[in-house]
């Protein structure tokens, strides 16, 4: 029936929104919609020029109702493929915003167009940060509430240097530190806020 593969992908784009990573892209589900959708246009246009060769008035009900649901059908399926495409581009956006480094299996979940704005919008947004160096643009719009945190170490990440001194970040390790100092290592991964 039409637009169950829509609905299919929609609940795919619902799920992702709960994930910390993108899942694979429906490659074959958003192809299986866009040849649906054209073979929709193809049914609504035999089915105008049908009613205008005939001389079938589209003022006939059947006619109008079969064409208007079909033209519903076709909206349906491009706003589902749209919202899909968008959702990941903002998973993307999201992840480069926060300064979380795209993997190399995560790449391999991307479609080729995906990596093509990956790469360009860091680009982009490296440049944008650079003429700003002064500014953290990729910190927490949120004061803290804590000026000092606890955090423990997930993994080694050697030693750091700050207004305070040397830390040695080994593995469970615990310290006691500014946030200001450690928000970078807690946004890749290396450190976890206790609360």
């Amino acid at each position: 029936m039409y637009g169950d593969l829509a609905n299919k992908l929609i609940l795919d784009a619902k799920r992702t929104q709960t994930l910390d990573k993108l899942p694979l892209y429906q490659q074959t589900l958003v192809r299986s919609i866009v040849r649906e959708t054209r073979d929709l246009h193809k049914e609504a246009d035999q089915l105008a020029s049908l009613a205008q060769s005939q001389g079938i008035g589209l003022n006939e009900k059947v006619n109008q109702c079969q064409l208007f649901v079909t033209h519903l059908c076709m909206r349906r399926n491009k706003r589902c493929l749209l919202a899909y495409e968008r959702l990941r581009a903002t998973k993307l956006d999201e992840m480069l915003w926060s300064n979380i480094e795209v993997d190399k299996d995560q790449l391999n979940n991307l479609s080729q167009y995906e990596q093509e704005y990956i790469v360009k919008y860091d680009e982009l947004l490296s440049e944008f940060k650079g003429s700003l160096s002064d500014i953290d643009l990729g910190g927490s719009l949120e004061p803290p509430s804590d000026v000092f945190i606890d955090v423990r170490v997930l993994k080694d990440a050697g030693e750091i240097q700050t207004e305070y001194g040397v830390f040695n970040l080994t593995k469970d390790s615990q310290f006691f530190v500014r946030q200001a100092d450690v928000e970078r290592l807690i946004q890749q991964g290396y450190l976890k806020k206790l609360s």
